[in-house]
Parts: C-alpha cells; structure tokens; sequence
C-alpha cells in the first residue's frame, strides 16, 4: 500500500489483511487523521490503529504508542520496523493514568476501547486521564475515543474534563486486531482557559 499525498492507492503485491488496514486508514482519516500530525494511540496494544496512524502522518508527523503490555509493544516495534516506518516511538505505561509527555505535544490523542471501568475502575482515576490528556492535547488539537464499554458515561466525564464534543462517527472498527463490530467515535475538543 502506499499513501501519496494523502490518497491511498492498493498495491497488488500486497498480502492479507490489507483491506483491514485500507478501512482503518480511512476511518482514521474521517475523523481527522492528517499528514504531518503527533498523535498519542493511548492504549495501543498491538497496534491496529497505530500503523494506520503512523503511515497517515508520514515522515513528517510523529506517533507515540502508549501501552502497559511490553510484548505488546515490542511486537508492535518490530511490525513497525518491517515495514519501515521510523516515525514512531513506544512507551511503556505502569497502568493508570500517567503520560509523560509535554505540555500540549500532541495534536490528536485516540483512546479507543481504552476509558472503561476494566483499566480504570474509578471514576477519579478516569478524571486523572482526562486532566492528564488535556495536558498534552495542543490547544487546536482533539481527543478521539471509542468508549466501546461506557457508552452512556463517556461523554458526560469527558465534558466534566473541559473538552465538548464536536463530532460523532459510526462505521466499522476493529476490536483486538481480530472482531469487527460497528462502533461510535466521538471526538472532543479543548475548551481553552480551564483546567
């Protein structure tokens, strides 16, 4: 597959699974994934949305994939490095709500399938992410979640955390690398002189 200015075009030599990645790539791109962007994947696991995010923003924009499971993201690494792509960095998570990130570095940060009460039980935990993401979330940047386990919650906590919504997507999405399920996305903006 290749990504020349902004359209993506199938190469024929490609293997299986390249439709996955071809419809994350473009539900990336509906909800605003750029060329050039940094966006924090909090959350990654294996990297579904990753890769499709790494090779959107291009040399030029930056990925940090955030993740407790070390495997995980030494899988993640080595799938990124077989397909050359050097524009993205890991970082290992304890659990919990810590980003060690700048203030306002990121221009996108996904959390999909990641704000639920299995990886943050309490709601004070949830609050401390949130805090945390409008940290580093730069002041004409968003947050996109998939609250795949807390749909009727998400948003009120989310808006409690000063961003409000801005636009919602429904479309097929990938849930651990392997079920398709249809799934809403929101996407949330900073609400600036707050915090």
């Amino acid at each position: 597959m290749k990504i020349d200015g902004g359209e993506i075009r199938k190469d024929s030599e490609e293997g299986q699974g390249i439709g996955s990645e071809l419809n994350i790539i473009r539900i990336l791109q509906r909800i605003g994934i750029r060329r050039g962007q940094t966006v924090l994947d909090f959350g990654c696991g294996c990297g579904t949305y990753t890769i499709p995010v790494a090779r959107i923003v291009g040399r030029k924009g930056k990925v940090y994939a955030l993740d407790k499971d070390k495997d995980a993201l030494n899988d993640l690494m080595q799938k990124a490095d077989s397909v050359h792509l050097k524009n993205m960095e890991i970082i290992t998570s304890s659990g919990g709500p810590k980003i060690e990130l700048p203030e306002e570095s990121v221009d996108v940060a996904l959390l999909f399938d990641v704000l639920h009460h299995y990886y943050f039980p309490e709601m004070d935990e949830r609050r401390r992410l949130m805090d945390k993401i409008y940290r580093i979330t730069k002041a004409n940047g968003f947050i996109s979640v998939w609250p795949k386990h807390m749909e009727s919650e998400a948003r009120d906590e989310i808006e409690r955390a000063n961003f409000y919504l801005e636009k919602e997507y429904s479309g097929t999405l990938i849930h651990n690398n392997k079920d398709i399920e249809t799934g809403r996305i929101m996407n949330f903006r900073k609400k600036l002189g707050f915090c």
